[in-house]
């Protein structure tokens, strides 16, 4: 009887830990959190329009997300009103999000085409939900 609870309870404990969400990729939902709060307070009028990478090869992940931090830093509250969440929310982004793999990148920040801060914000999302993507496929290898 012993032996089959310590089995069933081995078991259970083995299955919670392979259905666990990594680490890294609850880190980079809540980074897509933050950027979906930076859109709702970030002004999208008058504005300089900003270098956004979209669908780099995974090479260039490191060299996209750098891209899109620095250019996070040249976006703009809409109003006064929202400027302790905008400093706050920038400042969550500026952090480092990826490790660089050490792969050449041929692409510079530049190449890419300029957009406005709105659809800057919606492309950083969805390469942060390409990078989720990617943690999950090499944690389960």
């Amino acid at each position: 009887m012993e032996r089959m609870i310590i089995f069933c309870v081995l078991f259970f404990c083995s299955s919670m830990v392979l259905t666990a969400t990594p680490q890294k990729a609850m880190k980079y939902k809540q980074l897509v959190k933050t950027i979906g709060q930076l859109e709702e307070v970030v002004k999208d009028k008058d504005v300089e329009f900003l270098h956004t990478p979209e669908n780099p090869v995974d090479e260039c992940l490191f060299t996209a997300v750098t891209c899109f931090q620095n250019g996070t830093l040249k976006l703009q509250p809409k109003n006064s009103q929202v400027n302790s969440k905008f400093i706050k929310t920038v400042n969550i982004l500026k952090r480092p999000i990826l490790k660089d793999s050490g792969k050449q990148c041929e692409s510079t920040c530049e190449s890419y085409e300029k957009k406005s801060p709105k659809e800057f914000l919606k492309s950083f999302s969805k390469l942060m939900k390409k990078v989720i993507n990617q943690s999950y496929r090499k944690s389960t290898i």
